[in-house]
């Protein structure tokens, strides 16, 4: 079992830190707990490509109808180049629950994985642009700590939790800029993904973050317990990782919290995967040990493959629709071609969407707002990192106010 207490994260970090950051991670987010249905309807849309499989107990979930294949108007919100420094090509993406410090409700809030020159991995500021087509980034911090930032995190406090591949550290920024802590010494492979749930559990009173690390395939739990210090969970491992440079880095990515079963959904663009850890909380260290689509350890039965192979192709971020599927971004797609593929827990490929016909690996970085049972108001937001915005694919007309 691996669990580890780090005293110099002191106690007085852990209140801030349930006020700071998340909706989801890996360069992935998801609506509001508030906004997900409790029992999803039923689909009659089955996968045609690649496996949709279910390798261990694990519970699954009933099945809801596309929401992307209403979605089909794609409009430019604004760059996301750093006004300070030029760091450029956005990878983690996320939305504002609150008004706080800099942000607003709503703001997105990206950062970016290149400096100015375009040197992959370089870059290291968090940007803010309000969900309206035109906006222009403000700057929100740029500190060494985010090295590589590839993936956020925010809480209904509105703190930003990143995962700096470079840096090799999870720092914690408050909504204000200011670096609160690197959480250097965790056990760190070069993070990969980021998520928060706010469900309390055995381990984490208060919730959790989950983070992911490139450089082993490891699943961390940072505990969030009022009063002590984080505590860390590497709950589970043996993710494929690719071992890439920056620019080529295929490993567990994408982390996604879905509060509807205490669910965390894991992305692999190594094998295009989608795995599903049921009752993530409660997880414990040494939990469960992933070997391609098998599972072993004393928690096996928490792991479930959702789904392998095409039309997946190399994805890295994802994010929850209000109704409970998955929206999945590829990076490998042929030049012309850069796909959303909307996935339903069951393992179901309900719809595909080509977002952007230049150069591939253009998507990092999804984010999505709206309310189940209101399908025309689902805004689906992503990185476009062929020319440095932030788009969003609607319905129809855009309505900032939804």
């Amino acid at each position: 079992m691996i669990r580890d207490v780090r005293p110099l994260v002191a106690a007085v970090f852990i209140p801030a830190a349930i006020a700071l950051a998340s909706c989801s991670g890996g360069g992935g987010s998801g609506p509001s707990p508030a906004t997900i249905p409790n029992t999803p309807a039923a689909s009659a849309m089955q996968s045609t490509r690649g496996t949709a499989t279910t390798t261990s107990s694990a519970q699954t979930p009933g099945d809801a109808g596309s929401i992307l294949q209403t979605l089909h108007k794609i409009t430019t919100i604004g760059s996301t180049v750093d006004p300070i420094n030029g760091d450029q090509n956005p990878y983690g993406l996320t939305i504002a629950p609150i008004t706080k410090g800099l942000l607003q409700a709503g703001d997105l809030v990206i950062c970016n994985f290149n400096d100015a020159a375009n040197v992959q991995g370089n870059g290291t500021t968090i940007e803010a642009l309000h969900p309206v087509p035109g906006s222009t980034p403000l700057h929100i911090a740029q500190n060494a700590a985010l090295l590589g930032c590839d993936a956020l995190a925010l809480s209904s406090g509105d703190g930003i939790w990143a995962a700096a591949f470079g840096a090799n550290d999870n720092p914690i920024v408050s909504a204000t800029g200011a670096l609160v802590t690197a959480i250097a010494s965790g056990p760190w492979h070069h993070p990969w993904g980021q998520a928060f749930s706010a469900t309390a559990g055995p381990f984490g009173a208060s919730g959790a973050f989950y983070a992911s690390n490139a450089g082993d395939g490891s699943i961390v739990r940072i505990d969030l317990n009022p009063g002590k210090p984080f505590a860390f969970d590497v709950i589970a491992t043996g993710f494929p990782v690719n071992g890439g440079a920056p620019g080529s880095i295929l490993a567990p990515s994408g982390l996604t919290y879905d509060p509807n079963g205490d669910r965390l959904y894991v992305i692999d663009g190594v094998d295009n995967s989608i795995t599903a850890l049921e009752h993530v909380g409660q997880i414990p260290a040494g939990g469960v040990h992933v070997s391609g689509s098998s599972f072993t350890g004393p928690f096996a039965s928490s792991a479930r493959r959702v789904f392998a192979g095409a039309p997946l192709n190399g994805p890295i971020s994802a994010a929850l629709l209000p109704n409970g599927n998955l929206v999945v971004g590829n990076t490998l797609d042929p030049d012309g071609t850069n796909l959303l593929v909307e996935v339903t827990p069951s393992g179901r490929v309900l719809a595909k969407r080509n977002v952007d016909k230049g150069a591939s690996g253009a998507i990092f970085g999804i984010a999505v707002s709206g309310t189940a049972g209101e399908p025309n108001n689902v805004k689906i937001y992503f990185n476009d990192d062929n020319d440095n915005t932030v788009k969003v694919l609607t319905s129809g007309e855009f309505d900032a106010k939804t």
